[in-house]
Formats: structure tokens, sequence, C-alpha cells
């Protein structure tokens, strides 16, 4: 007997006209026993904390999913356009980011 292979699920989106993108450069991810929370944040230089933008709270099956999703489109994306470079371990990434912004008084 042949073993079927199991459908593919397509399932339909809608994105509501009125929704806003939300700009994200840093994410603090925390889970507990039942629960994956990634909040997702924007860091700008001079400014003393970051404010979180989105909450994502889903369950750990679906973050590794999440994190396999990922994988592979960055792996797509780094086909079509090249390869994403990491900062230096050795060097904080504000300092990478920010380090050559200077405040508007010290120009």
């Amino acid at each position: 007997m042949e073993k079927k292979k199991p459908k593919s699920l397509q399932v339909k989106m809608e994105v509501p006209p009125d929704i806003s993108a939300v700009y994200s450069n840093f994410a603090v991810i925390s889970h507990t026993p039942a629960e994956v929370v990634i909040d997702f944040a924007c860091v700008l230089p001079n400014l003393p904390r970051a404010r979180v933008g989105s909450r994502i709270v889903t369950t750990p099956v679906n973050a590794k999913l999440l994190l396999r999703a990922l994988k592979e489109n960055l792996e797509r994306y780094e086909t079509q356009f090249g390869e994403i470079k990491l900062p230096d371990r050795g060097t904080d990434l504000a300092s990478q980011f920010f380090g050559g912004i200077k405040p508007p008084d010290q120009e």
C-alpha cells in the first residue's frame, strides 16, 4: 500500500487595510513551560529605553515552526541578495549600530 503524503495546509490571510507596520531592531524572548513570548522593540540612539511596539505570545511548537520558517526564508534571501553579515561578537550591538552617531550638540 502506498502512503499518501499529507496535503499542506493553505490558510487565506486577510490583512486589514488600516493595519500599521511596526519597526523593530531589538527583541527580547522569554518563556514559560507553556508559552514563548517575543517582545519587539525599537532601540534608538540617545534614548534611555526601548519601547516595545509588539508582543507576540505563542506556543513552543509554533515558536519552533517560526524558527524553521525564518531559517528557510533567510536562506532564500541570501541566495538572492548575498550573505547577511553579522557584527563581530567582541563588540556590543549598540556600538555596532549606533557608535558612529553623535548627539546634535557634539557635531
